[in-house]
């Protein structure tokens, strides 16, 4: 494929798109990204990808306390050129608006990242530093591994600016912070 058949959005400016270029384009794949300047685009996911996050959003949405709620799959803008779109964030319910078609990293409590082949590094390594660098207080890794949903949690340390470990969780999440949590892992994939 040449260049002359892509979309003009395909091609950065020199210095990269800024979170303002990246929220006006339209006509963007589902689920691009914008990640230190550049569009990043999401390859077809797993079952088990879809099974999570169902399970995660849905019994986040539950257990939240009437302040916040959960939501899927929604934009954030981090910085001048970072626009990742969490798999599932907590947010404050006083940002939530129909309308909306992202949000700002102060309304985010929770950012949930669920690992895919296709995008390890920037599950594991990048998204964690953006939002660690952002503010956002509390994140979670979600991995499948030996066919087993796993969650890591992370709570933010903000003099270093870093995120640490609070915990790995095989079968049973249960954490006090956000909020009080308690989902059972294995339910991943089962109908209800």
């Amino acid at each position: 494929m040449d260049s002359g058949s892509l979309p003009d959005w395909v091609f950065p400016p020199p210095d990269g798109f800024t979170a303002d270029d990246f929220l006006r384009m339209r006509g963007l794949p589902r689920h691009t990204e914008l990640i230190d300047g550049s569009l990043v685009f999401v390859s077809p996911q797993r079952l088990w990808h879809d099974w999570v996050l169902d399970l995660l959003r849905t019994e986040l949405d539950r257990q939240a306390p009437p302040e916040m709620r959960a939501v899927r799959e929604m934009s954030v803008k981090l910085a001048k050129r970072q626009v990742p779109e969490p798999d599932v964030s907590v947010v404050r319910a006083e940002f939530l608006d129909p309308r909306r078609t992202y949000f700002l990293a102060e309304d985010v409590v929770l950012a949930v990242e669920a690992v895919s082949p296709s995008s390890e590094e920037f599950d594991r390594e990048t998204k964690p530093r953006r939002y660690a660098a952002a503010g956002i207080k509390h994140f979670w890794r979600v991995e499948l591994e030996d066919d087993r949903t796993v969650v890591y949690s992370y709570e933010l340390d903000p003099p270093m600016g870093a995120y640490v470990a609070t915990g790995i969780h095989h079968d049973q999440l249960k954490l006090t912070v956000p909020f009080d949590i308690e989902i059972d892992l294995t339910a991943v994939g089962r109908r209800r």
